[in-house]
C-alpha cells in the first residue's frame, strides 16, 4: 500500500511538471466536465486503450497528453489523437495508448488530471477538486479475450428544473458479455470519494435501471451543472470480466418546456435472416419540431439498422426502425437500440430516449427425419443455415407434445418434458444414433425429437419442429404381468404381450416359437426358460407355483426363428414386472408403496380394501404416484389391499388400456408412534437440600395418549441415568428432597402411551452445587467452650480439606485433611501451646459438583489469642 501510494505520488508530480512545461497554463487548470477510459485487447496481454474527455473550451488549460497509471506501477503519457467541438462551450478530447502486461492479474487503469470545472452544485469547490476516472481490466485466461464495452451517446446533457430527465450511456460490448449499471460517487484526489459529494436532489427519485441503463431524473430541483458517475460491469457466465466508470455532467436550466414522448415496444425477438420491424411514435405536448435520432451496438454491424425518416420532423410523427438481421448477429445477450427524440425548445432542447432490446436468435433447424433401426432411432438433420454454428443439442420425449415457441423462447423449455440426450460438437455433425445409453429403446413406445443449434456463446436457436417415430414391430411387446392368485407356494401370474406385425419373412420364414422368461425380483434375477409357445397368435400364459406372497416376478418374450437350418433369436421385448406391494401398518393407519418396472407408462393406480370381516374387495381410492395412506383405520383390526396399475404405450396398435395387478398384502394397524417428549424444568435449592422437577405436555400435534411419566436421574456426568419414579398422567411434579450430600444433580423425563411407546427424552436439564467454605479470622484456645479452637463456620458440599498453617515465621506448625480443622493452637495439636499471633494458612477446598469433586485453592490468616503468654 505505501508503494502504490508513492506511485500515486510521484504520477501527481510527473502530471505536475508535464503540464508546466508543454501547457504552461497551471494558473487555470480547471476545465475536466466528464469522461471514461475504454480498451480493447489486440494480444494475450496487449491492450489498446482510449481516454475520451469532455472538457470546457473557454478554460485556458489544455491536455495535448494525458498520463495514465495503467495498474501495474507503471504510467505512460497518452497523445491526443483528436479533439472535436461538442457545443455549449464543450469539446471531446480523444487519446490512445497500447500497453502489454506482465501476466493474468486485475489491474485498475485510471487517470486523474488537475481540475473540474468550477460551479458543480453538488460537488463542493469542484474547481479545486481533480477529475479522476478508472477503468478495472480483468486478465482471465479461463474467460477467454475480452475488450470493454464502447459507450456510443455522449456523457453531456441537458435538462429542466422540474421535468422529468432520461439519458442512456449506450453502451454496447462487442463481446456480448453481460451489462450491469450502478451509480456510484465522483471520484477526486488519490481517487478517493470527494468530500462531500451528494447525488443530485430530485422532486420524486434519482436512478439508473440496472439491465437497460436508463437514468432517470424526476425531477431535478435546482440550477447548475451536475456531475455522477456509473459503474458499467461485465459480466461473462456469471464472472466478473471487467468494467468501465463513466463519470458524466448534467447542466439545468429553466425553461417552460416539456420533453417530447416516444411510444414504442421496449422487448422484441428476432430470427436471425428476416427483417425486424420496429414501429414507433413520437409526440411533444408543445407540438414541437423534433430530431430523431437512434444509438446503439448494432450500428456498429453491418448491416445497420435504418430509420425510414427524414432527421427532423413534426409532431407527431409515426415510422419504423428496420433492420436486415444475420446468422452473424445471433448471441445470448440482447442488443441495445436508443431512439432519442429532441425538441427544438428553447433555452434546452429537451428529450425523451426509449430504450429497446433485441435479441436475435438463430432459426430452427431443418429437414429432422427420425427412422428406426433394430432397437435405435437415427436421428438426422440438414446442416444449418448459419455457418457460426458450433454444434447440436438433441433432445427426446415419449409421445408427440405440440410445441410452439414464442417469440423469445430459445432452446427446448423443460415444461414440454423433453430431455437432452446428446450434444455434437460441429456444424456438419448432424445425426446421431439413439440407443438410450446402450439399453435401447422400447417398442411401442412413439419417441419424438426436436434440435436444437448453438452458437459460439451458448446462445442456443428456435427448436425445431417435433418428429416422432417408433420402433418396427418385429418382435413381441409384452403388455401384462399381473398376479391372478396370492399364496407362498401356489401364486400365479398372468402374463401377455402383442404378437410382431412386421417381420420379414425373407430374412425369417419362420415357423416362430416364443420362448417365455422368468426372472424373481423386479432386476430380472437369474432368468430361466419357463416354456415355448408354438403359434404367433398365442399371446398369452398364465404361470404357476409361485411364491407371489414375498416375490415380485420380471418376464421376457423372445421370438425364435425355427426354420430348418437356419434357426436363431429374432429378437426380445423389453423385461416387464408385475407391481409389488409393500404395507407398513401404524398408528389408525396403513401405508402403502409398490414398485415396478415396466416398458410403457403407467398413469394411475387403483387401491382395493378388504376390511376384517368383509367378504370382498371394494374400491378405494386412487392416486398417480406409487404411494398411498389409508388413514382412519382401527387398531387391531386387519386390513388387506392389492393395486391395480393402468397405463399404455405411447403408440398406437396395443391394448389400451394395460391393467396389471398387484399381489394381495394384509396388516394390521398398531399404535407405534411414541408422544412428544415433555417439557421439563428444575428449581434447586441449596437452602432446603431438594431439587423441585416440574413438566407437562408439548402443545405439538402428535400422539397424546400418556399413560405414564418417567424421570430419570444422575448426581454427577459422568453417571448412567437412573428411574427414579413413574407417574401418572395427572402428576407432573416431584421433589427430591433430603440431599444434605450434594443437590447438583441432572434430570429428564419421558412420556408412555396406551401401547407400550415411549417418547424420546426431553432436554436434559442439569442443576449445580452451591458450595459454601469459610473460616474465622480468630479464635481462644482458652478451654472456656468458646472458640476454643480453629474450624469453619457450618459448610455444604465439601468432601475434605488439604490445610497447612504457618507462624509468621514461615514455619509449619500444623497440618490436617479434615474439613472441620480443629486446631487447638498448639503445634501439631500436641501439648505445646503457640504463642499469640498472627498465623498464615492455604489450603485446598475439595467441593461436591457435577463434575465430581473439584479441588479450590484458598488462602488467609487467623489471630491466635492465648490467655497466658508462653516462649516459642
Amino acid at each position: 500500500m505505501e508503494f502504490i501510494g508513492l506511485m500515486r505520488l510521484l504520477v501527481r508530480y510527473i502530471t505536475l511538471f508535464f503540464l508546466l512545461v508543454v501547457v504552461a497554463q497551471s494558473a487555470y487548470a480547471t476545465h475536466n466536465r466528464a469522461g471514461e477510459i475504454t480498451y480493447r485487447q489486440i494480444g494475450s496481454f496487449t491492450y489498446e486503450v482510449t481516454i475520451v474527455t469532455y472538457t470546457k473550451v473557454s478554460s485556458p488549460a489544455d491536455r495535448p497528453r494525458l498520463l495514465l497509471n495503467w495498474g501495474d506501477n507503471s504510467a505512460d503519457s497518452l497523445d491526443r489523437v483528436s479533439e472535436t467541438p461538442a457545443g455549449n462551450d464543450t469539446k471531446v478530447n480523444k487519446y490512445v495508448g497500447t500497453h502489454t502486461y506482465p501476466g493474468a492479474d486485475t489491474y485498475i487503469m485510471y487517470f486523474e488530471d488537475p481540475n473540474r470545472n468550477g460551479g458543480v452544485v453538488n460537488i463542493p469547490n469542484s474547481i479545486n477538486v481533480p477529475f479522476y476516472v478508472q477503468t478495472t481490466l480483468v486478465i482471465n485466461p479461463f474467460t477467454g479475450y475480452n475488450s470493454s464495452p464502447v459507450l456510443l451517446n455522449p456523457p453531456i446533457d441537458d435538462a429542466c428544473v422540474d421535468k422529468k430527465f432520461i439519458h442512456n450511456p449506450g453502451a454496447f460490448d462487442f463481446d456480448g458479455d453481460s451489462l450491469a449499471y450502478k451509480l456510484v460517487e465522483c471520484r477526486g484526489e488519490d481517487g478517493l470519494f470527494i468530500p462531500g459529494f451528494t447525488f443530485p436532489a430530485a422532486n420524486v427519485s434519482f436512478t439508473i435501471d440496472a439491465f437497460t441503463g436508463d437514468l432517470v431524473w424526476d425531477s431535478p430541483q435546482s440550477l447548475g451543472e451536475f456531475n455522477v458517475a456509473i459503474l458499467i460491469e461485465e459480466w461473462r457466465d456469471g464472472i466478473l470480466v471487467g468494467s468501465v466508470v463513466r463519470d458524466m455532467q448534467i447542466r439545468v436550466l429553466d425553461c417552460d418546456n416539456n420533453p417530447p414522448v416516444i411510444t414504442t415496444q421496449t422487448q422484441l425477438c428476432v430470427e436471425a435472416g428476416t427483417v425486424l420491424s420496429l414501429p414507433f411514435l413520437v409526440t411533444d405536448p408543445d407540438g414541437d419540431v423534433i430530431t430523431l435520432s437512434a444509438a446503439g451496438g448494432p450500428f456498429l454491424l453491418n448491416p445497420a439498422p435504418q430509420i425510414l425518416a427524414p432527421v427532423t420532423v413534426p409532431t407527431p410523427y409515426a415510422d419504423t426502425l428496420t433492420w436486415q438481421t444475420a446468422c452473424s448477429h445471433v448471441r445470448k445477450q440482447p442488443y441495445q437500440i436508443s431512439l432519442k427524440a429532441q425538441d427544438d425548445g428553447m433555452p434546452i432542447k429537451l428529450v425523451d430516449i426509449k430504450t429497446v432490446q433485441i435479441t436475435v436468435v438463430g432459426p430452427a433447424p431443418q429437414n429432422v427425419a427420425v427412422n428406426p433401426v433394430g432397437n435405435t432411432m437415427v436421428v438426422s438433420w440438414a446442416e444449418h443455415v448459419c455457418d457460426n454454428v458450433v454444434g447440436y443439442k438433441i433432445y427426446r420425449r415419449e409421445g408427440f407434445f405440440g410445441y410452439v415457441h414464442g417469440p423469445c423462447e430459445t432452446g427446448v423449455p423443460g415444461y414440454t418434458g423433453y430431455t437432452l440426450i446428446a450434444t455434437t460438437d460441429s456444424i456438419i455433425d448432424t445425426l446421431i444414433v439413439d440407443n438410450n445409453n446402450g439399453v435401447g429403446l422400447n417398442h411401442g413406445t412413439d419417441y419424438c425429437y426436436m434440435i436444437v443449434a448453438v452458437f459460439p456463446d451458448g446462445a442456443e436457436s428456435y427448436a425445431s419442429a417435433e418428429v416422432c417415430s417408433e420402433l418396427v414391430k418385429d418382435i413381441p411387446v409384452i403388455t401384462n404381468a399381473s398376479v391372478t392368485a396370492t399364496d407362498g407356494s401356489n401364486g400365479t401370474m398372468y402374463v401377455a404381450w402383442s404378437k410382431p406385425t412386421q417381420i420379414n419373412a425373407i430374412a425369417a420364414p419362420g415357423p416362430y416359437i416364443y420362448h417365455i422368461y422368468r426372472g424373481t425380483g423386479l432386476n430380472f434375477a437369474n432368468p430361466v426358460l419357463i416354456d415355448s409357445l408354438f403359434s404367433l397368435n398365442d399371446t398369452t400364459y398364465n404361470d404357476t407355483g409361485l411364491n407371489t406372497v414375498n416375490n415380485p416376478y420380471t418376464y421376457r418374450i423372445d421370438l425364435i426363428n425355427n426354420t430348418p437350418g437356419n434357426r436363431f433369436k429374432m429378437g426380445g421385448s423389453t423385461v416387464a414386472s408385475s407391481v409389488f406391494l409393500s404395507v407398513v401398518p401404524a398408528d389408525n393407519e396403513c401405508q402403502l408403496s409398490w414398485n415396478l418396472d415396466v416398458p410403457w407408462n403407467n398413469t394411475l393406480y387403483e387401491v382395493y380394501r378388504k376390511a376384517q370381516g368383509q367378504p370382498t374387495f371394494t374400491f378405494l381410492d386412487t392416486t398417480s404416484t406409487q404411494t398411498y395412506s389409508d388413514d382412519g383405520l382401527a387398531n387391531g383390526s386387519q386390513y388387506c389391499y392389492y393395486v391395480k396399475s393402468i397405463g399404455a404405450y405411447s403408440a398406437s396398435g396395443f391394448v389400451n388400456p394395460i391393467e396389471n395387478l398387484s399381489q394381495e398384502v394384509c396388516a394390521t394397524p398398531l399404535d407405534t408412534i411414541p408422544p412428544c417428549p415433555p417439557l421439563i424444568t428444575v428449581a434447586s435449592s441449596c437452602d432446603d437440600d431438594q431439587n423441585i422437577i416440574s413438566w407437562h405436555p408439548q402443545a405439538l400435534p402428535c400422539a397424546d395418549e400418556v399413560v405414564q411419566y418417567t424421570l430419570y436421574y444422575k448426581g454427577r456426568f459422568d453417571l448412567p441415568y437412573e428411574v427414579i419414579g413413574t407417574f401418572a398422567p395427572n402428576d407432573t411434579s416431584f421433589i427430591h428432597a433430603n440431599l444434605t450430600a450434594s443437590v447438583a444433580a441432572c434430570y429428564y423425563v419421558t412420556a408412555t402411551d396406551s401401547a407400550g411407546n415411549e417418547s424420546s427424552p426431553s432436554i436434559e436439564w442439569c442443576v449445580e452445587n452451591c458450595p459454601s467454605y469459610s473460616l474465622p479470622n480468630v479464635f481462644t484456645p482458652d478451654n472456656d467452650g468458646i472458640n476454643d479452637v480453629f474450624r469453619p463456620f457450618p459448610y455444604k458440599y465439601v468432601q475434605s480439606v488439604d490445610m497447612t498453617i504457618y507462624s509468621r515465621w514461615g514455619n509449619k506448625v500444623f497440618g490436617t485433611k479434615n474439613a472441620d480443622i480443629l486446631w487447638k493452637g498448639t503445634f501439631d495439636n500436641g501439648t505445646k501451646p503457640c504463642s499469640s499471633g498472627t498465623y498464615y494458612y492455604v489450603a485446598e477446598v475439595y467441593e461436591i459438583t457435577l463434575y465430581g469433586i473439584v479441588p479450590r485453592k484458598i488462602a488467609g490468616y487467623v489471630e491466635l489469642i492465648m490467655v497466658e503468654p508462653v516462649n516459642d
